[in-house]
């Protein structure tokens, strides 16, 4: 009897350790408990929350300074959800597309009116001393 009462109450300190905590209605205290938050990363998630609970770990990601997308599945692997819901790299945000750089209109020119080199042309004296 007392070995299914110690059993059953040390299940239950193990499965609280292990229960997720929510960005959006965890302490501070809460926060820092899970592996990867310290003091300063929950106040970040603290200052951002108050403007608007956040949407989804997109908007966590977007609007909480140090978190990226690996951090953020990190930290879901340690018990932190959003909205209840772990992190899914499925629904990370493809990149958006670059633009095309602009030709160097100066260096373009500079190339056409010398033949296309960089190189100042050689003098008939260097050229003489290289043959």
């Amino acid at each position: 009897m007392f070995r299914t009462i110690l059993v059953s109450l040390i299940a239950a300190f193990t499965l609280n350790a292990f229960a997720a905590v929510d960005a959006n209605r965890a302490t501070q205290a809460e926060l820092e408990a899970v592996k990867g938050v310290g003091p300063g990363l929950s106040g970040r998630i603290l200052q951002a929350r108050e403007a608007q609970p956040f949407k989804d770990w997109n908007d966590l990601v977007e609007r909480v300074g140090g978190v990226g997308h690996g951090n953020a599945a990190r930290l879901s692997q340690a018990g932190l959800t959003v909205g209840g819901s772990a992190y899914d790299p499925a629904t990370k945000p493809a990149p958006a597309p670059k633009a095309p750089r602009a030709a160097k209109a100066g260096k373009s020119a500079e190339k056409a009116a010398d033949g296309g080199t960089d190189k100042p042309a050689r003098s008939a004296k260097t050229a003489k001393a290289g043959s």
